[in-house]
C-alpha cells in the first residue's frame, strides 16, 4: 500500500465560515498526517498556474474571482492511499448531491462554493504541492502514536 501525499485546499468559503478547523480535524482524526499547512491569498496568477487547464473554459472567470476572493488554507497531507481517502472524505462536487458524513454533504450546498480541493491523482498532486509548498515547507515525522494508526504491513 502506497503512503502518498496529497494537497488539500480549503477554499474562501471554508475559510470565511470558519469551518478550517472541523474541516482539518476530520483528515487527522482519520489518521492522516498533516505535512504541511499555511494561509494564504490566491492572487489570479497563482489561480491560472494551479487551474491551468481551465483558463480557457467559459467558467474560468467565475472560479478565478471566487479562489481569489478571500484568504484559502492549504494543506500537504500523507498517509497511505491518501489522495482517495481524501477525496471519498470530501465527496462529490455539488454539495447537495454529496452523502452525509463527508464533508460536502455536511457542511456544503453548493457545486462552486464547494469548500475544498483535493488532488485527483498522483501526478496532480506532485504539481500541485509543488505550486504551494517549496520542498523545504514539507516536514514528514513520525510521532509516539503512530503505531496506533497503522499496522506494520500498512505502513
Amino acid at each position: 500500500m502506497a503512503v502518498e501525499r496529497t494537497l488539500v485546499l480549503l477554499k474562501p468559503d471554508a475559510v470565511a465560515r470558519r469551518l478550517s478547523g472541523p474541516i482539518l480535524t476530520r483528515f487527522e482524526a482519520r489518521g492522516l498526517k498533516i505535512v504541511g499547512l499555511k494561509m494564504l491569498q490566491v492572487t489570479p496568477e497563482l489561480s491560472k498556474k494551479h487551474y491551468a487547464e481551465h483558463v480557457s473554459k467559459p467558467f474560468y472567470p467565475q472560479l478565478e474571482e471566487f479562489i481569489t476572493s478571500a484568504p484559502i488554507v492549504a494543506i500537504a497531507l500523507e498517509g497511505p492511499e491518501a489522495i482517495a481517502v481524501v477525496r471519498a472524505m470530501m465527496g462529490p462536487t455539488n454539495g447537495r448531491q454529496a452523502a452525509p458524513g463527508t464533508i460536502r454533504g455536511d457542511f456544503g450546498l453548493s457545486r462552486q462554493m464547494n469548500l475544498v480541493h483535493g488532488s485527483d491523482g498522483p501526478e496532480a498532486a506532485a504539481k500541485e504541492l509543488s505550486i504551494y509548498f517549496g520542498p523545504n515547507e514539507l516536514i514528514s515525522s513520525c510521532g509516539p502514536l503512530d503505531h496506533l494508526t497503522l499496522a506494520d504491513d500498512e505502513k
